[in-house]
């Protein structure tokens, strides 16, 4: 079985483990406090032009989101989502069970939009009884959306202003970071995301890490005491080096860039294989996820040798499903899909 349902079916990047080996026996603090975390946090200030930023080290996505939205918001305030963003819909309810409610919103394509945000806020601010109601104080987003699409430089902009305008808090999960940024139509880099997003993380889990996302913080008053909320909220590693060496792996000799573009290159001759066969896409994207609506028959019939996930029903013979590249998908994998969805 060849599986294409995600992009952490594999381990981590040679380099990265080769890396990890070579430092295995290296005595350090522990909790992050090592040179390889600041190491590692000197390249992402580097990679961003900002040596002002905070950056933080925490294991997986879930616990990054969870802790950087209770930092952010007092018990009666709640953060803006899309109704398909990953906090609203795959995460347990990890960011409810903090006490802070989700407000899910209608989505175009997994993405919000500015005039969404300003219309929440200005009702929940006009509304007489706005005291017995949860206060929006942060708009989350993901870059690439939970269907792969991306955000325009203009979109955030639009955000960023709004958001700015209210005093509410932008915060990008960019546990997919890198495919966003090599796709072929993506206009945002790392320096425009740390001057527009209050915070936003890179992920690593994703994209070449074994684990580890790192979060990154433009806003003064997010900086404050935020390692107490790693701690308390379960994603400090006492061995933090680990992290550090991972990113600091990835961000030298711009690694990460350039095994997410391996990702792209992969998805795009998929994608244009998928269209090919005359199966249109349930959302137009260029990153490493391509959403193909199938006939069920030729889906069982692929589904004997590959993995992929089941996304929705289209009618009563078709479906949308989701194929995943990532940085450690083989080109043979792909030309095997490839061949056998020829003959299908």
């Amino acid at each position: 079985m060849i599986l294409f349902q995600c992009d952490y079916n594999e381990g981590a990047h040679p380099k990265v483990m080769e890396k990890m080996l070579e430092t295995n026996m290296e005595q350090t603090p522990g909790y992050g406090e090592d040179a390889h975390c600041r190491h590692a946090a000197e390249l992402i200030r580097k990679a961003c032009s900002d040596d002002t930023l905070a950056v933080h080290f925490l294991v997986g996505g879930t616990q990054a989101n969870m802790t950087v939205i209770d930092a952010a918001l007092r018990s009666h305030q709640g953060v803006v989502s899309a109704q398909s963003g990953h906090i609203n819909v795959h995460e347990t309810g990890a960011v409810e069970s903090l006490g802070h409610k989700v407000l899910s919103v209608p989505h175009k394509d997994g993405k919000l939009d500015a005039g969404q945000v300003e219309q929440l806020y200005l009702a929940h601010i006009k509304d007489d009884s706005f005291e017995h109601t949860v206060q929006p104080k942060m708009v989350y987003i993901s870059n690439p959306t939970e269907y792969g699409t991306l955000y325009s430089r203009k979109e955030i902009e639009d955000l960023s202003s709004v958001c700015r305008k209210y005093g509410l808090y932008l915060f990008m999960d960019g546990a997919r970071l890198g495919y966003g940024l090599a796709a072929p139509d993506n206009d945002l880099d790392l320096p425009f995301l740390a001057q527009h997003c209050d915070v936003f993380y890179i992920g690593g889990t994703k994209v070449g890490a074994l684990f580890g996302e790192a979060v990154v913080i433009a806003n003064e008053e997010l900086k404050k005491d935020f390692r107490y909320f790693i701690k308390q909220k379960g994603g400090m590693l006492a061995k933090g080096r680990l992290l550090g060496i991972q990113f600091e792996t990835l961000f030298e000799d711009n690694l990460y860039m350039e095994i997410s573009g391996h990702a792209i290159r992969l998805a795009e001759k998929l994608r244009g294989a998928f269209l090919e066969k005359g199966y249109p896409m349930l959302v137009e994207n260029r990153t490493n996820q391509i959403f193909p609506i199938i006939p069920d028959a030729v889906l069982e019939k692929l589904g004997e040798k590959y993995g992929y996930c089941y996304q929705e029903r289209v009618d009563d013979t078709h479906s949308a499903v989701r194929f995943c590249t990532s940085w450690a998908t083989l080109e043979e994998n792909v030309d095997k899909l490839i061949e056998d969805l020829k003959n299908c």
